[in-house]
Formats: C-alpha cells, structure tokens, sequence
C-alpha cells in the first residue's frame, strides 16, 4: 500500500465517490493522474479501469452519480467519458474516461500502453500500485521510455506522443526509444488525422515543445507530419539569421515561450485565454511561430551582386501555404485564420514601428487591423527578431527593435479602453445588391479593399463606402 496517493485518491473528492459507490468492485486509476501524483501535480483527467464489471454499465452510473454528461467514445472498446459540469477551476473541466482492461486484466492492458511513465496502475480501495515497467523509477530520473515496439506498429500515434510528453516534461528519451521512434517514423500518418491534431496541440501547449520539435527532426518524425520542413532544411544561415531555417522556425518557438515566461500577468493571461481549438492562444502561436517562415523558400533569391538573400513577400506566401497544410490536419476555421493572420502579420509591427516617424495615425491603423491579436503579433514579432541575430543584425539594432515593439505594446494597452471599434458601413449582402453581383471571390476581395479603405481612414460613411464599392467593380 502507498499511502501518500491513498491520501491523495481519499482527498480527491471524485475519485473517493467513486470508491463509495463501488466498494467491491476492483478499479484502478491509471495514466495522466497517477504520473501526476507521483509528481506532486493536481490532475482533472482520470482514467479509470474497471475489472469485474462492463465499462458501460459502471460508466452509465457514475454519469447518474455525479449528473454528469455521457459520452460514448468507443463503443466497440468499451471507452466512455464522463464529463462534469462544474468545473474544479476557472480553466479545467473534470474528465473520467472508464474502460475494461484491454487483454482482460490490468497486467495486459498495461503493456499495451505507449510509455514506461504512462503504465502505472493504482487501485482506489487499497492504495496499491501495479508497476510493471519500471515507470515510477524513469518517473524519478526523468525519463521517457517505451514498453514494447509492438505497441508503436499497433498505434503509431504513440510516435508522436513520445513527443507530446517530451514537451509537458521536459524528460529526456533514451536512446532505445529514439531508436523505435526512427525505425516506425514512416507510419505516424495511418491514425486519423484529427488524433494527429490533438496531439500536436498538446504538444505545443508544453513548456518544453522547442525541444520535442528539435528532437522530432532527428526521428524524421517532424517532416512525415510537415513536409514543408524538408525545404525549411534547405535554406541556410545567412548575414541576417544565425540559424539555417529549420532552427530559426524551432528557436521562434522557443523564443515564444521565453517571452510567454517573463511578461506581466496582462499578457499572461490574454495568451492563456482557449478562443477557439480548445487550446490555449499561446500554444497555437507555437504553432504559428513554427510555421511563420514557411512562404521563405518559394520566394528566396540571392542578390548577384551583393549575396544578400531575400524573400520578398514571404509572409503573405507562408499564410498561403499554412492554410491547406492546417486543413488537411483538420484545423478548424477559427484556428487557420488565427495562424495566418500571425504568418501574414509576423513582419508588420517591426516594419511599422522602424519608420522614422512614428505616429499614432499609423500604430492606430495597426491595432484596427489586428484587433483581438495584437499582444499575440507583437509577441511572435519579438521572438523572431530574437531568433534572427546573424552578422549584419547589431545588438544596437536588436535592442531598439525590441524598445519600438515595447512601445507600441505600450501604445496598445493605453489605447485598448478607449478605442472604439470600425462601423461596418456595407457588409456582403449590401454589396451584392448594389452592384447586383453573386457570392464570389470578387465580393471578398471588394469587402476587403473596403475595409482597407477604412483603416487607412479613406471612407467614413456609408455614402463614401457606396461610391468606393461602385469603383471597384
């Protein structure tokens, strides 16, 4: 019996109900919570294996117990969830996910699981711990370890979650795992890609997902999930960025996190906000600090004369390459237009703020444009610079780079309360009717040229947005 995660399982006050209402049937709490507890953690997400009963009658009564939502994950398997309406805190919604042992006994269902770390069983009456694989002990070194190479080839989304962990913890992988990883690479894109998804956006929602990215590259596992990442690793460090551009992409990532870790509770709190995906605004500006740089090898040249290389209008070809990469990993709308909105704006406030005069017309025009993703703009804007120190970039032209993206920062939340919101003076069904046209690709284009038109302060009035319609047709 281990009685401090007795304690912690009577403390809980789910998981003692549960005790409660099942006093001779044999559970075990197992995965996420477990690890959790043996790290001093408070978790939400409790996986729960029943022995002696089915999941679905066990499931359909603890949903009655608690008046919770019920829902059906896997019939087949017997996986249900169990969902509780009232949150344990302002960000996390309780989760009991109920299954029966794979294979018929906890043993069996353990070895089937991804990492050593992952497979440590503890029964809820009795405290006591099934730990089969050495988890505990790679738990206390700080280790990420597989079970069985079996377990990749049957679900490769293990694959990634080797990574998914690698993020939250910050472990190390030993080298055998690296190995199994390398050997089964090829197959991480048989699972759905909507499990794809929810593992990488766990991934960049770690501390540490820099570092799963740069390992994930020495897999190959990075660029089976990106292909983009093959042509990333074909431009090289040049007079302006230190790094070839793979590393630069990573580094954006983790200069992301850096700047997340050192500002002030405003800007904490607004990336911490879950918009939209389900995810954080911080861990889908990972995202889109790894793929800001995407449009830079289908526009790359190398001036004759000075060697220089450029890449004219790379953020408006990199935001329209995000976006078919995102569907196709079944990104919702709402996420892919956040994400190329970054990728198309990462260069915007560094031009704007290094005009040689700045004013407030111009930084207001900014914020209007922006809106919701300001912080979010100024933040990916800093963690490139950050990540571009090659020669010709002075620690002179870094630091007053970071002092005008501060400043409007600065402009922005002085700004904020006080700034009223453009009128919508035509929207699309206006537009059609004046100009008798149907929904098309011009319409979208006439609705953003109007909105330009606002921004740049040209039209005020309906009126003058009536007559500026009627040229653009």
């Amino acid at each position: 019996m281990n009685t401090t995660i007795l304690n912690q399982i009577k403390s809980d006050k789910i998981l003692s109900r549960i005790a409660q209402e099942f006093p001779s049937d044999k559970i075990y709490i197992v995965g996420g919570a477990v690890r959790d507890y043996l790290m001093g953690l408070k978790s939400f997400d409790r996986d729960i294996i029943i022995c002696n009963i089915d999941a679905k009658e066990a499931a359909q009564k603890i949903h009655k117990i608690f008046d919770s939502a019920y829902v059906p994950l896997d019939e087949e398997n017997k996986i249900y969830r169990i969902v509780l309406h009232e949150k344990e805190d302002d960000n996390h919604q309780s989760i009991i996910d109920i299954t029966n042992p794979i294979g018929g006994n906890i043993e069996q269902d353990l070895q089937r699981r991804d990492l050593t770390i992952n497979a440590i069983a503890v029964d809820i009456h009795t405290g006591d711990i099934v730990d089969l694989f050495g988890g505990i002990t790679d738990l206390k070194n700080k280790t990420l370890n597989y079970i069985e190479e079996i377990n990749f080839v049957d679900d490769p989304l293990r694959l990634l979650r080797v990574y998914r962990f690698q993020a939250l913890l910050g472990f190390e992988l030993t080298s055998e795992t690296i190995n199994a990883v390398c050997k089964y690479s090829d197959l991480i894109n048989k699972p759905a890609k909507e499990r794809i998804n929810y593992e990488l956006m766990k991934l960049f929602s770690g501390k540490y997902s820099s570092e799963a990215l740069l390992n994930m590259n020495k897999t190959w596992l990075l660029e089976e999930i990106f292909p983009v990442v093959k042509e990333l690793k074909q431009v090289p460090p040049n007079t302006h960025h230190h790094l070839d551009l793979l590393h630069h992409s990573i580094e954006t990532v983790k200069q992301i996190q850096i700047i997340y870790n050192q500002s002030d509770e405003r800007i904490k709190a607004h990336l911490d906000k879950v918009d939209f995906g389900g995810f954080s605004r911080l861990a889908h500006l990972k995202l889109a600090g790894f793929l800001h740089d995407i449009g830079k090898f289908s526009t790359w040249t190398i001036d004759k004369d000075t060697g220089r290389h450029r890449f004219i209008k790379h953020d408006d070809a990199g935001a329209k390459l995000a976006k078919p990469l995102l569907k196709e990993l079944c990104f919702s709308n709402k996420q892919i237009n956040y994400i190329t909105d970054m990728i198309r704006n990462h260069i915007y406030p560094s031009q704007l703020m290094s005009e040689s005069e700045i004013n407030e017309k111009a930084m207001t025009r900014y914020l209007r444009k922006l809106e919701g993703n300001v912080i979010d703009n100024i933040v990916i804007a800093k963690a490139d610079r950050l990540s571009a120190r090659g020669e010709a970039v002075t620690d002179e032209m870094a630091a007053n780079n970071m002092k005008n993206l501060d400043k409007l920062l600065k402009f922005y939340f002085d700004s904020i309360d006080s700034l009223k919101p453009l009128p919508k003076l035509l929207d699309g069904h206006d537009i059609m009717e004046i100009l008798n046209i149907k929904p098309s690709p011009k319409l979208g284009e006439i609705l953003n040229s109007l909105h330009e038109a606002q921004l740049n302060g040209e039209i005020n009035t309906k009126e003058e947005a009536i007559d500026f319609i009627k040229q653009q047709d």
